[in-house]
This record gives structure tokens, sequence and C-alpha cells, in this order.
């Protein structure tokens, strides 16, 4: 059960590592004392993205606020990494055509 963890978590790394790059400031979000604010953010992330009918919020914050929970809640980081997966190689598919 251990080892199956340890998997999770080196590929929910992983995925985490290869999206860095495209949003600014995301590894200071990773710091141990932030914890409090990653996931209050991440709750009123993913409330605003319900509100998606009004003008300033959008579907794109469930997936960001599920990401930065999935930080601090091991049992979202298997369902995130593969939802990051999907969703890189959906952008790369658009891309070659």
């Amino acid at each position: 059960m251990k080892r199956e963890r340890d998997h999770i978590r080196a590929r929910f790394d992983r995925q985490y590592r290869k999206i860095q790059p495209l949003v600014p400031g995301m590894a200071s979000l990773r710091k141990p004392g932030w914890m409090i604010a990653r996931v209050s953010l991440a709750v009123t992330l993913i409330l605003g993205g319900f509100l998606a009918i009004l003008p300033i919020f959008g579907l794109w914050m469930i997936p960001v606020g599920l990401l930065l929970l999935a930080i601090d809640l091991p049992i979202l980081q298997d369902p995130v990494a593969r939802l990051m997966i999907r969703g890189r190689r959906w952008i790369a598919l658009r891309r070659r055509r």
C-alpha cells in the first residue's frame, strides 16, 4: 500500500513539474508553510468555477482549484495526475492538427 502511494505521489510530482513552467509562481505554492493559503485559494477557485455563468468566473477555475487541493490531500493526487496527463495529451493532439 505504501509503495502504491509513493508511486502515485511520484506521478503527481512529475506532472506538476511538467506544468510548472507554464504557470509563473506555481513553484512557490508548494512550500510547506503555505497549506492554509493553498486550501483556501483552492476552495475559492472551485466555488468560483461553479459560478461560470458570471463574466469574471470560468470553468478553468475548477481544475486549478483541484490541482492546488491535491497538493495537500493525497486522495486527490491520483485522479488529478490522470487528468493532467489526459489534458496534456489533448493539448498536444490539438496542436498537431
